[in-house]
């Protein structure tokens, strides 16, 4: 069968084209909802077709590496490169995952779970931030120390096993938030494959959906430290008074929430769209005891809801 291309449409109609070989490799079934059709029968915005190539060159990109190994922390962009390694390089790309005190025991399940349903081949190794006074101390530049002993040990594994790389999920919507880590990543020359390829946090989440993954709408989900205003020193007790509280708020089927931590204080953010139910005098007292039960003296519900780096210091 002939498909004629139409006039003007030069490389991005290719893109399509490509785009829908692509959907068939996968065994995406060829639906309106999720393929791209011709662009003389369905115009689409360009950014509609771009993100295609984008996946394309991440995918070619990721293929031309003899092996590597990818910082997974279990949120959308670094399960979405994951499992794009995987499916570019098989068992020669190696997933690892970071356990300490700053990651939640459902973020732990979570990448399990992951894992296991993409056949990924997985590690967990253990780091320990809490035994560097300069991460405990909690200043501004506390996710520097903590990328750069991550860092540090996947530079170590992947010379000592024989990969050719390191790689970590930071997209282009990331250059402008503040992210020390980023430094640290810079230092050890760890590879940025999405954001060489130009993806946004929002492409991430579509691409991830097509391919079927159940973290395309994960909330964000930044490590239990960065709950801990920033002065305030880092310990085994608040993260788990961090964790715990957050546990519990979604199990009042809150989905995205944060809990902040400000010593006696709690300032709890809760997702716009779901404060108005956070708003009624029953709930400001299922707050109260839930809050105070886990050690704080004073419990604050933030009007402005919740807002990712709230603690940063240029806010």
């Amino acid at each position: 069968m002939s498909v004629e291309r139409p006039q003007g449409a030069g490389g991005a109609f290719e893109c399509i084209l490509n785009a829908e070989r692509i959907g068939s490799r996968r065994g995406i079934a060829l639906r309106p909802e999720n393929r791209l059709e011709s662009l003389a029968m369905n115009p689409l915005p360009i950014a509609a077709i771009d993100v295609f190539a984008k996946e394309e060159r991440l995918r070619r990109e990721l293929a031309e590496l003899s092996s590597l190994v990818v910082a997974l922390s279990g949120g959308t962009d670094s399960a979405y490169l994951a499992w794009m390694a995987n499916e570019a390089l098989g068992t020669k790309a190696l997933a690892i995952t970071a356990v300490s005190a700053s990651l939640a025991a459902s973020e732990r399940q979570a990448v399990e779970e992951f894992v296991r349903q993409f056949g990924l081949r997985h590690e967990f190794i253990h780091t320990d931030e809490l035994s560097n006074p300069l991460y405990v101390v909690n200043e501004p530049d506390r996710c520097y120390h903590c990328k750069d002993e991550l860092f540090t040990m996947l530079d170590e594994l992947a010379q000592a096993r024989g990969f050719a790389a390191v790689a970590y999920g930071v997209n282009v919507d990331d250059l402008a938030d503040f992210r020390p880590g980023q430094q640290a990543a810079r230092e050890h020359r760890v590879l940025t494959p999405l954001l060489d390829a130009a993806l946004t946090k929002a492409e991430i989440r579509e691409l991830s959906r097509r391919a079927g993954l159940p973290t395309w709408d994960k909330p964000a989900a930044a490590c239990l430290a960065s709950r801990i205003a920033h002065g305030i020193e880092v310990t085994d007790d608040n993260l788990k008074q961090v964790e715990r509280g957050e546990e519990a708020l979604r199990a009042l089927g809150f989905k995205q929430v944060r809990v902040r931590y400000h010593g006696d204080l709690v300032r709890i953010e809760i997702a716009p769209e779901e404060l108005s139910r956070a708003l009624t005098p029953a709930m400001a007292r299922q707050f109260a005891e839930i809050f105070k039960g886990l050690g704080f003296k004073f419990v604050t519900l933030d009007l402005e809801g919740y807002r990712q780096g709230s603690l940063n210091p240029q806010r």
